[in-house]
């Protein structure tokens, strides 16, 4: 075999291997999907599927034509030959494998805000963050702006900040996009009543534990196809996504006395947490990167709901805001040679990189919804809300035999 058919098929190989990773990440999205469906009420079941379908399409075209060339400097505007030149078209199946990633913003801002906010301009916000704001963060860490962050990180910390697939990136990004629109909605009718809690039940829990499914199954290529390269490819990467997972698991099962839905969200809250250390910590780091997650979720959740007032449905922020952040700093714990793992980090550098993130989508969501809510409007009126946003917004229920008669 010569060397220029060797060339066309390793470059083969990584588009395959890439493209099976973001068939698996997009995936996901389905576990989105069911999570929140299984969470709200009937009466708002259609208003989350249309909602994350219609996202992830309004992502595409906006990652595709913005974020992806602001985050790493490469344009698909040219001829088709031109696409395919030299390497099989690796970077068009590079975009679609971080589209996955930059349409994960809108999807988790989608369970924060659920069942009283306006179809339209959450769309116009989903697009902005994945268009914009997303892809501007992730060219500091992963793309062409990354000598900004990192050679700071590298002068104060000592190395790099240190994020494989994401924990800070995206869900730590998404979760603090989340709280400002959760503020500025404000809490669902009926949650709070004269200073006092009233839980509203949620729908399925069959639904909501598909969903955990289906995100946990699709986690696999959030993680391991991050490598980018099958030559690159990492089994410690999958392994400590199995052990973070199962770590939050058995902890959120414990302190939760066996609540489906905390235990359920257990397995998130673990791989939300690795996904930044996932190639430099040890197993065994990785399991109780995961347990102290699920201790996040689940404490964090309950002060969120019943101390702050914050009416964050899914609780996105605690899920993955705040796990996300603790999966970033992790990373520069676990993952150090003294406790077993790779080396290369620095706790400081992942507190550095951690606080940007935080800081960075405080900023932009206070400003995209903020204008928002003065503009166009965020929240259904009174009447929408209480008629449920599937008839409001969709005009037909998630039962429509129901309404025969």
């Amino acid at each position: 075999m010569d060397v220029s058919m060797m060339t066309t098929l390793r470059a083969s190989t990584d588009v395959l291997f890439l493209m099976l990773g973001a068939v698996m990440v997009f995936a996901m999205h389905a576990g989105f999907a069911f999570l929140e469906v299984g969470t709200v009420r009937k009466k708002n079941q259609v208003n989350a599927f249309v909602k994350i379908l219609t996202d992830w399409a309004v992502s595409t075209v906006v990652y595709f034509l913005i974020g992806f060339p602001l985050a790493y400097g490469i344009s698909f505007l040219k001829p088709a030959d031109q696409l395919m030149a030299g390497n099989q078209g690796y970077e068009l199946v590079h975009y679609f494998f971080l589209l996955c990633f930059a349409a994960c913003i809108p999807a988790i801002i989608s369970g924060g805000i659920a069942e009283r906010a306006k179809f339209w301009p959450q769309v116009l916000a989903g697009a902005i963050f994945a268009g914009v704001t997303y892809p501007l963060f992730e060219s500091f860490v992963w793309g062409k702006n990354s000598s900004i962050l990192q050679d700071l990180c590298k002068r104060v910390g000592g190395a790099e900040f240190h994020d494989y697939a994401g924990s800070v990136v995206v869900h730590s990004l998404g979760g603090w996009l989340a709280l400002p629109a959760v503020m500025i909605l404000g809490p669902r009718m009926g949650r709070y009543l004269r200073g006092k809690s009233h839980p509203i039940p949620i729908s399925s829990i069959p639904f909501l534990a598909l969903g955990s499914w289906v995100l946990a199954i699709g986690w696999f290529g959030f993680n391991v196809m991050s490598a980018g390269h099958l030559d690159k490819i990492s089994g410690l990467v999958a392994v400590n996504s199995l052990l973070a997972m199962v770590g939050g698991i058995l902890v959120a099962v414990l302190i939760s006395k066996c609540d489906p839905g905390f235990a359920h969200n257990g397995a998130l809250a673990g791989l939300i947490a690795v996904c930044a250390g996932s190639d430099v910590m040890h197993p065994l780091g990785a399991f109780v990167t995961g347990g102290i997650a699920s201790l996040i979720f689940v404490y964090g959740f309950q002060l969120e709901q019943e101390k702050l007032k914050i009416d964050d449905v899914l609780g996105v922020w605690p899920l993955h805001g705040i796990i996300g952040s603790w999966g970033g700093i992790a990373a520069g714990f676990f993952g150090l040679k003294e406790l077993g793992g790779m080396g290369g980090v620095s706790l400081l550098s992942q507190c550095i990189g951690t606080v940007a993130a935080i800081l960075f989508a405080l900023a932009n969501a206070f400003l995209v919804y903020g204008i928002l809510a003065k503009t166009a409007g965020i929240r259904l009126s009174d009447e929408e809300e209480f008629a449920g946003a599937d008839l409001s917004i969709h005009s037909i229920g998630a039962y429509p035999e129901e309404h025969v008669r």
